[in-house]
């Protein structure tokens, strides 16, 4: 059974992770809410978090999964660890006796509850008092009615996750009312959208790793910056005897560094550690989605049977992509000032190109809309089975990354 996973993150009230969403469904029309406690099921759990594992797609953060009345009954959620596992309990799921003696079971034993979705109505009082997390969709709930979830729940110990948050008005706003979490896509939008002057030290390293990307950028003018930079030097070989390459000697030198990772490989890592330079008071899960995405849109263009692309123009294409969102300012306006191909820039802008439809599909499978994932691969001539396993390919690789940045 082919299974397709994703994550969404979970932000505290610094802007930090403290958790993700596990967004999921197998190979068959049903998603993995809809699908009951049987030999399915059991499969989709074993191939996803047991063959997988938790820590590899959640980075060691906990995990948010959804689980249904027949799940709980079956006792499914004791298949997770409890200290990585928060249990989310869908909104159709009825209060009764036998879902509640679950639920202080699986309370007693350690998990952290969740109510998924939540519209107040009395009868839901009685989960109500064993959850640990209610959330709460910011954008469909009306003002009047989030500010009395705030009253009546956050004095009883009950913290509140704003679901559905996309600007960065709407956590300020949420902040201010009294919520502790955050879900939603606000990390990738820019602040403000204004006209303004890139620094000069930001615009020297958007240089630099544009021009690092390029087909005539010399491997030994990268030797040369790399070794000239301690700093840089030390990432490099930190990186290189990471877990992610489970290497059985230590890279103890520059020039093996190199070889081992090949130009390419070295462009890339000098793209993303000056990609890091360049964030500032913001999340970070802003680096890692621009990371992921550059991963992914890069390996999946080497499974296009039809077409083959230049692999480091998809790795710029996704590297770039959250631009905005990192510099506070419009893709216009940044992209006016860098060297990038006009394909690049056409599909970072939203208009179809030969690249766009990479970053498209590494977008839609992101965020676990699946059928516009499996639409994208199917135009792109690539087998949607592979998706998976690029994905998770590309969290590892961009958590070996990140901790070097």
């Amino acid at each position: 059974m082919d299974v397709y996973t994703a994550r969404q993150p979970i932000f505290d009230r610094k802007k930090e992770i403290f958790a993700y969403e596990l967004l999921f469904r197998g190979g068959t029309p049903n998603f993995f809410p809809n699908i009951d406690g049987d030999c399915a099921t059991s499969r989709v759990l074993s191939s996803t978090f047991f063959t997988t594992g938790i820590e590899k797609i959640t980075g060691g953060k906990k995990a948010f999964v959804n689980f249904t009345r027949d799940l709980l009954l079956n006792d499914i959620p004791l298949m997770f660890p409890p200290e990585k596992t928060i249990i989310e309990i869908l909104e159709d799921v009825e209060p009764e006796e036998d879902v509640l003696e679950i639920c202080r079971n699986l309370s007693r034993q350690g998990y952290s509850l969740a109510l998924d979705d939540f519209v107040y109505h009395p009868k839901l009082d009685p989960l109500i008092e064993l959850v640990d997390i209610i959330k709460v969709d910011f954008r469909l709930s009306g003002n009047k009615d989030v500010r009395e979830y705030v009253k009546l729940f956050v004095p009883c110990g009950k913290k509140l996750l704003a679901e559905k948050v996309e600007t960065y008005d709407e956590f300020q706003m949420a902040c201010d009312m009294g919520f502790t979490y955050f879900q939603g896509y606000f990390f990738s939008k820019p602040q403000v959208l204004v006209e303004k002057d890139i620094p000069s030290l930001k615009m020297n390293l958007l240089q630099i790793m544009t021009e690092s990307n390029k087909d005539e950028f010399s491997i030994q003018e990268i030797k040369k910056l790399i070794t000239r930079d301690v700093g840089i030097s030390f990432k490099l070989l930190r990186y290189m005897n990471s877990p992610y390459f489970r290497r059985l000697c230590e890279i103890s030198s520059i020039q093996h560094a190199i070889v081992l990772l090949g130009e390419l490989g070295v462009r890339r890592f000098l793209s993303v550690i000056m990609m890091s330079e360049l964030i500032q008071d913001k999340p970070d899960e802003l680096l890692k989605s621009s990371i992921i995405r550059a991963r992914m849109c890069e390996q999946l263009g080497l499974l296009n049977k039809r077409i083959r692309p230049n692999p480091a123009m998809l790795f710029t294409l996704g590297l770039f992509s959250l631009i905005d969102a990192i510099l506070d300012d419009s893709m216009e306006n940044i992209l006016g000032k860098l060297p990038l191909s006009r394909t690049i820039k056409s599909a970072l802008l939203g208009k179809t190109s030969d690249l766009s439809e990479y970053l498209l599909l590494t977008e839609s499978y992101e965020m676990g809309q699946w059928d516009a994932a499996l639409h994208r691969a199917s135009v792109l001539g690539i087998d949607s089975q592979n998706l998976p396993a690029i994905y998770q390919d590309a969290i590892a690789w961009a958590d070996a990354l990140y901790s070097m940045a």
